[in-house]
């Protein structure tokens, strides 16, 4: 088991991606703290807690609640940030978009990712203790968007989510150059798209950009955020692993 013994954040816990995640991670024998914006939607998601499975509340928009959580963490090896927040109107396409609106959703949702980045510095630096921190980008973090995909759909590729995935990136290096210590190690993985009912117009464009699988399981995520994790990954540092069947080539 690649995490025995290790506490590991996860937060976000009950979304698409976080709650399998969960799981996996307590397979490999970690103990997870699963945190979203309450309890009672982690429990819906992932069940009870019990020894391995520890639930906390935080929003980690607000800098007060974040800062409360890693400073109630002494045992932390691991952090993983999943969460996706956003604005009303995130997902109106690029010439209907206010600046207003594009901003409330990078502040949300870039600002929380700079506060989790921040805060995993700061329990760092007090507790001096190796502490690997994964964050979630995108493949539209890398590459263009590829717009054809959306046609004769409903969906579009929100400008907000490629400012910010590519900009979480960039987090990674800023954090690992700044505190410059192999003990603190700041990754991220890139997934392609994860399947999410989308209509079969669209996985069916979006398979032809593959090497044939298509759009992604959360699952498929999975392995190289637990290999970051890992003692396995000891020196990778301010890097970004794609996950995506070829759809960047």
């Amino acid at each position: 088991m690649l995490l025995k013994n290790k506490v590991i954040l996860i937060a976000g816990a009950a979304g698409k991606l976080g709650s399998v995640l969960v799981d996996k991670v307590l397979q490999q024998g970690a103990l997870v703290v699963a945190v979203d914006l309450s309890v009672d939607i982690l429990t819906k998601k992932l069940g009870q807690e019990h020894k391995h499975l520890q639930f906390h509340e935080t929003d980690f928009t607000d800098e007060e609640q974040t800062m409360a959580l890693f400073a109630k963490l002494p045992q932390l090896d691991g952090a993983v940030n999943c969460t996706y927040p956003r604005g009303p109107q995130y997902g109106t396409s690029v010439a209907q978009l206010s600046m207003a609106a594009f901003n409330e959703t990078v502040s949300l949702h870039l600002g929380a990712a700079y506060l989790f980045c921040q805060q995993a510095t700061t329990y760092f630096q007090q507790h001096q203790k190796p502490l690997s921190l994964v964050n979630l980008s995108s493949v539209y973090g890398l590459v263009a968007p590829k717009f054809e995909l959306y046609q004769d759909t409903k969906m579009t590729m929100p400008v907000e989510y490629a400012a910010i995935k590519s900009a979480i990136i960039h987090l990674n290096r800023y954090f690992t150059k700044y505190v410059r210590n192999s003990d603190f190690r700041v990754n991220s993985v890139s997934p392609g798209g994860i399947a999410d009912n989308q209509p079969d117009v669209f996985q069916q464009k979006y398979l032809q950009h593959t090497c044939g699988t298509g759009m992604l399981q959360a699952e498929d995520v999975c392995g190289p955020v637990i290999f970051l994790l890992s003692d396995l990954a000891r020196y990778v540092n301010g890097q970004n692993i794609v996950v995506d069947d070829g759809f960047t080539l």
